[in-house]
This record gives structure tokens, sequence and C-alpha cells, in this order.
């Protein structure tokens, strides 16, 4: 039982390959599509044995199940795994409804199912939560977050429609609203109320909104967000005000500075060298989801050692339903 079973040949499904392939697993992959031309490209990129029919395969020697479908699609495969009594490792969440059938779906098995957090393992993002939560420069005030991209540079080879972003329940901004309050709130906690608004900017090809601001009040303090897939130069840009000092991060600087009232200094914290892939942004680290899928081994030996629960998921998710019900609902 040491074979790992990636469900997905996508763009995250081959990312996951090679996660396990830097971690030492590389020989222990099987993957599974539908589409042959995935199939194909995974096994002559990465040498790994694909499958078109799960049901042929032998699960006694699956030991994990890593589901890199679309987030619309995350339920079928985690109950695939659920199903054959194996640990799940789920991508990044979007559909509530799901995320909550999947939970109710291993109530009573309480296997090891986890939805991903990639961004607890970013150098700079682990900074900022040490620092904050150390209290050193006092509570939070305030805070206000961009982070923007353009959702037709997410997939150069292919076209905005050919993928779950050009679906609205999947959509590319929606889905960035929860992998990025999911670090937010690992730091801050979850916020007393939300409120925003979400709307259709740009023609990028899809039928779907493109931009998401809204506000979280805490019990002490604020926080804005501005999240969007219309901005023509990437960026994440966090401004963090606390009692005694402020944070300023933008992800294209590669560093963090800290300034503190007392001392009236700047100090900064440089980003320290990573792994990035041909093909996607420069700025997306890739060592952050090797070490993620570790902490996820790590998991199923011992659970606390995953810093993810489906019930965190679903908090999160119950957030920007919150954000859209404000703005009169999703289905308006």
């Amino acid at each position: 039982m040491n074979k790992f079973l990636i469900v997905g040949l996508g763009s995250m499904g081959k990312r996951r390959i090679r996660c396990l392939t830097a971690l030492g697993y590389g020989k222990d992959i099987i993957g599974f599509d539908l589409r042959a031309d995935r199939r194909e490209e995974s096994e002559k990129k990465y040498g790994v044995r694909t499958v078109s029919d799960v049901g042929k395969l032998d699960f006694s020697e699956i030991k994990a199940v890593i589901v890199s479908l679309p987030p619309d699609k995350h339920a079928l495969g985690a109950k695939l795994g659920i199903d054959h009594n194996k640990p799940v490792f789920i991508e990044a969440s979007v559909v509530l409804e799901d995320v909550q059938s999947i939970q109710e779906y291993n109530k009573n098995k309480k296997l090891f199912v986890v939805p991903s957090c990639t961004l607890f393992y970013h150098p700079i993002i682990k900074e900022i939560k040490r620092i904050v939560q150390s209290g050193k420069y006092g509570r939070l005030t305030n805070f206000s977050y961009h982070c923007g991209q353009y959702l037709p540079d997410w997939h150069s080879w292919e076209e905005v429609k050919d993928f779950y972003v050009s679906n609205r329940i999947t959509g590319g901004a929606r889905e960035i609203v929860p992998f990025e309050l999911t670090w937010l709130t690992n730091i801050f906690g979850l916020p007393q109320e939300v409120k925003g608004i979400f709307s259709k900017t740009i023609d990028c090809k899809a039928d779907i909104e493109d931009s998401y601001a809204f506000t979280l009040k805490y019990k002490n303090g604020i926080g804005s967000m501005l999240i969007d897939v219309a901005a023509r130069y990437g960026i994440r840009h966090l401004v963090i005000n606390l009692e005694e000092g402020q944070i300023q991060w933008r992800i294209d600087e590669k560093k963090l500075r800290v300034y503190e009232a007392k001392t009236k200094n700047w100090t900064e914290f440089k980003q320290p060298e990573f792994q990035s892939v041909h093909g996607y942004n420069v700025n997306i680290n890739e060592d952050m989801y090797i070490e993620e899928l570790q902490a996820f081994l790590d998991g199923i030996q011992d659970s606390k050692k995953y810093p993810n629960t489906l019930a965190k998921d679903i908090q999160i998710l119950e957030l920007l339903k919150a954000v859209e019900d404000s703005d009169g609902g999703f289905n308006r």
C-alpha cells in the first residue's frame, strides 16, 4: 500500500505529480483522468502510470487519494477515496454545498480527509503570522488587501472558456476569495461580520463576476479586501496597521517591510529563493505546494500535523456566501 492516486491530471494534478516527485515518490504515482491527452502528457512528461477507469484499480495498493479535479467535481473524487477507506487531500474549495456533503459522507468513517491551505506555507505569510500573533506591535486596528490577477494569463496554453474558471460557480475571482480568506483568517481569526459586492467589469471571455470587494468587521479592528481577475499586472498588496506598527507586503517586491512606531525604524524580511515553473507567473512558489503535501503526508500519521479541516473550510465558504448575500445573493 504505497501508491498515491491523483484524481484529475489538469494543471493542479500535474503540479501534485511534481510535488510527490520532489518528495521522493515519483515512482509511486497513479494518475486518473478521462481525457486521453492529459494522461498521455503525464506519462510522457513525468513517467507516471495513468488509468482511464478507476474501477479497474486495486485500491489495496493505494496509500492516499489526491483530488485535483475542478472545484465543482471535488465531491466525486473525495467520495471515491472515502468509499475505499483512504486518506484524501482536496484542492482549494469553492462550492460550500460540496464540502458540506463531503463532511457528511465522512461523518461515520472519520477518515483523514482535508482541504488545501497552500498559502499557509508561503515564507512571507509565515512571517506575517509570526509578527502579528507575537503581539509585539499590539493588536490589529485595520488591514487592506488587494489580490489582482488577469484571468487569461492563468493558463497560457488554453482558452479561458476551456477550463473551470469560465464556469460561474467556480469562476476565477470567486475561487480566489476563499483561497485568500483561508490564510488571512488563520492570522486574524474569523470576522464577526462580512459585507461586500461582486461584479463583472471586463470581458474575459467568460460569463463570470471578475471582481469581489468586501469588508470584514472584527471585535477590535476591520479589514478590507479586493479580489479580482481583471488586473493586467498580477499583484498581492497587503497593509496591516497594528497599534504600534505597520506591515507592508507586495508579492512582486519579494520582501516584507515592518515599521516600528516607537523607534520610527523600518526592518525588512527578504523572501527566500524558491522554485517556479515555466509557463506560470514567476511569483508562484512551487515550494509551498511541496511543503503543503508533506504536511498532508505527516497528517496521515498524526492529524494534528495538518493545519486545515473540512469544518474550517466550511466556515470560509460561509464567508464567501455572506459577501454574495449582502449584494443580493449568487443567484440574483
